[in-house]
């Protein structure tokens, strides 16, 4: 028996974007109703730093505080580290408090605040443990989602659905809407999470050391993990495996040699490692009559900066104000809501830009990299340009702020 569900907003996807929508639309007084195919925030996640610019967003949401008391850990500065010399330095301690730090909080303690603000509105349902098994049409426009799992089939009928499903987004492919991959990075990224002792203290840094095996990523987690991602040529983790275990850990050992002991007594099998496809894709289209995609649905990036959640959080509180008074006026067109991607777009190229020249500075080679580049990045570190491009890595777009909701009209 199909459950019968209507409501304003459908969002697909109860990741940072689909929930930071979600709230923002309560607020406006919208019905929401999210469809998630986790039955809980258990699974693993690996993009869990928070740049000062969700950060903020999320404090002025008053999530940020109930987040960070379920357990987080800050960072002082991104570090790229070849040997004993630090060739690139990010040190966000030059920004303005209280965001002066990177922040590493578990992605179930973020989803978790969020969801429960959520469930805070008369007007919110969830729906976990649900895929999205089709699109409801009504006169050619999409008008909701069919979504299906253990728990029963619910029919969703909506003025407009919002994919935030991510960068395999089903909803994206049910529109028929290409999801415009492009190889700019020719990695993947070989992750594991490692326990440390808890007497040794959390690690302040995001570090990235350059090895002749390729560029590893280490930085501490809550409450005493460390994670490594290690950054491999494309499609290569498959002829490493096939070496056997013993094999990859001994490699990683090499490249990481002050975590040998923890490699070698924790990664134990296969399932101990887990490999990440890097690629960066933009849609070919946003929207259409009755959809809007935001998130890695829309946009995929390369994890090189941490700029995942931020990107996330921000495409939600740029799509609010603009959602909500196309609902208000009654037009959830494929024209009136392109005006999301006309604003964000230009947001999104920078980002894209801006990751694949941190791409060529962790990879390249030679002397210029080694011996110059430092020495111009410690003079650099005294001129305005250096807090300029700081701040952008942090902030993104500075002026995104979220709207009073208010202002968007009366839904």
């Amino acid at each position: 028996m199909t459950r019968e569900i209507d409501t304003d907003v459908c969002v697909v996807g109860g990741g940072p974007a689909g929930l930071v929508l979600a709230l923002l639309m309560l607020r406006s007084g919208a019905r929401v109703t999210v469809v998630e195919c986790a039955r809980a925030h258990q699974r693993v996640f690996r993009g869990e730093i928070l740049q000062p610019g969700a950060m903020a967003l999320l404090d002025a949401l008053d999530v940020l505080a109930g987040a960070r008391a379920r357990g987080a850990h800050e960072h002082d500065r991104f570090l790229v580290i070849e040997g004993e010399r630090v060739l690139l330095e990010a040190d966000y301690r030059l920004l303005a408090a209280p965001y002066d730090h990177l922040l590493s909080v578990p992605r179930p303690h973020l989803l978790d605040e969020l969801l429960a603000r959520c469930r805070r509105s008369s007007g919110f349902r969830y729906l976990p443990g649900r895929r999205a098994g089709a699109l409801l049409w009504r006169e050619r426009r999409i008008a909701g989602v069919i979504a299906e799992g253990p728990p029963g089939r619910c029919a969703v009928r909506a003025r407009v659905v919002v994919g935030a499903d991510g960068r395999f987004s089903r909803i994206r492919r049910l529109a028929g809407i290409g999801a415009g991959r492009a190889d700019a990075f020719a990695q993947d990224v070989l992750w594991c999470t490692l326990i440390a002792p808890r007497e040794e203290p959390p690690l302040r840094d995001v570090r990235v050391f350059r090895t002749g095996g390729g560029p590893v990523l280490v930085y501490g987690s809550w409450p005493n993990r460390i994670q490594i991602g290690w950054t491999l040529p494309h499609r290569r983790y498959g002829h490493l495996a096939a070496l056997g275990l013993d094999h990859v850990t001994e490699r990683l050992v090499r490249a990481v040699p002050g975590y040998a002991t923890l490699i070698r007594d924790q990664i134990r099998t296969p399932a101990d490692l887990g490999a990440l496809e890097v690629f960066s894709a933009r849609a070919e289209r946003w929207v259409a009559d009755g959809l809007v995609l935001i998130g890695d649905a829309a946009h995929t990036h390369s994890p090189i900066g941490a700029q995942g959640i931020n990107l996330a959080v921000q495409d939600a509180v740029v799509l609010h104000p603009l959602l909500a008074r196309a609902l208000a006026e009654g037009d959830t067109s494929a024209e009136r809501l392109a005006e999301f991607e006309r604003r964000r777009g230009p947001d999104i190229a920078a980002v894209m830009r801006m990751q694949t020249l941190q791409s060529r500075a962790i990879l390249s080679q030679g002397a210029f990299t080694t011996r110059v580049r430092p020495r111009l990045a410690r003079a650099l570190r005294h001129t305005p340009l250096y807090r300029k491009i700081l701040q952008r890595m942090a902030y993104g777009n500075p002026s995104i702020r979220i709207a009073d909701a208010g202002v968007c009209g009366r839904i």
